[in-house]
């Protein structure tokens, strides 16, 4: 059951990044930052797309996922239809991935430190939902304040 709900989740969210990335009316601004804004959503984006493929996919899914964290921040203009379908494709592998993993599970440790302490699956998968919703809603502020200039 909690499998279903984070599916449907992350599915959802992962949509509206890719809405909020594809309603920038000048692509260059994804990579802008102005005043106090020192992420760009270009880069939130491939933060947020790292993160799910290295704890999901990775660590998980066991897709072989090398994650470069510092890129994430430090790549620039990367194209919107690359973004867009880096989107897709982690869309498909977080549900994949879930679809794979037992309601069982999820009670289990997740297998890497992550925080100050162990987990269990359930609350890093869970974690990495809000992580989503928090830098998603950054995205959309990006995009309603640096985009209309």
């Amino acid at each position: 059951m909690i499998i279903d709900t984070l599916k449907l989740i992350f599915a959802r969210d992962l949509d509206r990044l890719y809405s909020e990335i594809k309603s920038y009316k000048r692509e260059e601004a994804m990579w802008q930052v102005k005043d106090q804004i020192t992420n760009s959503a270009g880069n939130l984006c491939l933060h947020l797309l790292g993160n799910l493929n290295t704890y999901i996919g990775s660590v998980i899914g066991n897709t072989g996922y090398i994650r470069d964290r510092d890129a994430e921040f430090s790549q620039k203009n990367i194209p919107r239809e690359q973004l867009l379908q880096q989107i897709l494709q982690t869309k498909d592998m977080v549900i994949s991935t879930l679809d794979l993993l037992s309601e069982s599970a999820l009670q289990e440790e997740y297998p890497i430190l992550v925080f100050d302490k162990k987990t269990t699956t359930a609350y890093l998968l869970i974690h990495l939902t809000t992580h989503l919703t928090y830098h998603l809603g950054q995205i959309n502020y990006h995009r309603r304040l640096i985009d209309n200039m």
